[in-house]
């Protein structure tokens, strides 16, 4: 009888001591996402087209300048002096993790345009992948480091480091008599966490018989940063590209959210996703006319319409349990 309950005392005392250590690494250790790297992904609940009796299609922008939408914009990530790029040890923003994997060719991304028709904007179909040309890398082709990765902010505008401090030479010109360094463009200004102002999503919501239940699946997701003329003005906002979220999971999937209120709790992006953890706004539903809510409302009355677009799918979830 004292050999079992002292085998019973140490096993207590082993799983207390393990599950401490996790504690003290989870929390005090430099990268606490490593308790989820193996962490499954839960995958979505199989739904039979005949089950579905009614879906709506919805676009939405995620203001990264809302405090609930900030575990999706922080910390920022940069390039020092050398060209190296820092990013946080513990925690990384979503673009950080989207950027990586792209780079590293996991992700395929998505012209935002048709590229025979720029007029054309609906990369939101995923109908022109991009992927870089023969020979070259993410890091070397064109299309990537002028469209995608090239952030046109700072053209035109003078950088930090001079060519060469040396007097006399083609790094200075002659401005109101006297010498002056010439500062040089960068070939490539990368796009940081600081540039994307928002996330735009495009998702199915749907009611399933078969669960009764009212579900959505979130399509495709897309970073979308400021758009500026030559002079460095803003001119409006512009989609960077598309990526298949479904693919996005299993990478989401092992990285972990800032938690403001509990660091014991943490959650992956794709459970900040699954469970709704962040502020959207509708700026466009399947309609007749395909065109977007700020086309027919503006200001305070775009608002009114979105909120009036979610209003109806929840009054239709309503109404089918209406007896």
């Amino acid at each position: 009888m004292c050999k079992s309950k002292l085998m019973i005392l140490i096993i207590l005392l082993n799983i207390n001591i393990i599950a401490q250590n996790n504690r003290n690494d989870l929390i005090g250790g430099k990268n606490p996402n490593q308790h989820i790297l193996t962490k499954r992904m839960i995958p979505y609940e199989p739904v039979r087209e005949a089950d579905v009796i009614w879906s709506r299609r919805i676009w939405q922008s995620i203001d990264l300048r809302e405090k609930i939408n900030h575990p999706l914009y922080f910390p920022f990530d940069y390039y020092d002096s050398f060209g190296n790029w820092m990013i946080d040890e513990e925690f990384e923003s979503l673009w950080v993790i989207l950027k990586t994997y792209i780079l590293n060719g996991v992700l395929t991304i998505y012209s935002p345009y048709n590229p025979k028709a720029f007029s054309l904007t609906d990369g939101d179909e995923l109908k022109y992948p991009i992927k870089p040309e023969t020979g070259k890398n993410y890091f070397s082709d064109s299309i990537f480091k002028n469209i995608l990765f090239n952030y046109l902010g700072s053209i035109g505008k003078e950088e930090t480091t001079p060519l060469s401090n040396s007097i006399g030479d083609d790094s200075t010109k002659l401005i109101n008599g006297i010498i002056t360094l010439i500062y040089p463009l960068r070939d490539t200004t990368w796009i940081v966490s600081k540039d994307i102002i928002q996330y735009r999503i495009k998702e199915d919501w749907f009611f399933d018989k078969e669960r009764s239940v009212m579900d959505v699946r979130i399509i495709a997701i897309a970073p979308v940063v400021y758009a500026k003329d030559e002079q460095g003005q803003i001119t409006g906002m512009k989609e960077l590209f598309w990526l298949y979220f479904p693919h996005c999971r299993f990478i989401l999937n092992n990285y972990a959210v800032f938690n403001e209120n509990n660091d014991a709790q943490l959650m992956s992006f794709d459970d900040l996703f699954w469970k709704r953890r962040f502020s959207s706004v509708i700026y466009k539903e399947s309609n007749v006319f395909d065109r977007n809510i700020e086309q027919y409302k503006s200001g305070i009355d775009a608002l009114y319409e979105a909120e009036k677009i979610k209003e109806e799918i929840k009054t239709i979830e309503h109404d089918i349990w209406s007896f």
